[in-house]
């Protein structure tokens, strides 16, 4: 190994913005288990579904309804 590197010429990171943190959430059963069952359905995870959603709630810029 070099003693010393050059980072002179580096490029930042392009990939940092789909960066993932991991969060803990308190969900109501059925909500799981909808997903779960649309991850059955599908092979995809149902936490990958779940940030599917989330993910295209926010590009969407939906705004919450309370009933």
């Amino acid at each position: 190994m070099r003693e010393e590197y050059d980072f002179s010429n580096s490029v930042a990171n392009p990939y940092v913005k789909k960066a993932r943190r991991q969060v803990t959430m308190n969900l109501d059963v059925d909500v799981i288990d909808y997903f779960k069952a649309q991850g059955a359905e599908t092979g995809i995870p149902y936490q990958r579904l779940i940030n599917l959603y989330l993910s295209q709630c926010a590009a969407e810029d939906k705004k919450l309804v309370f009933v």
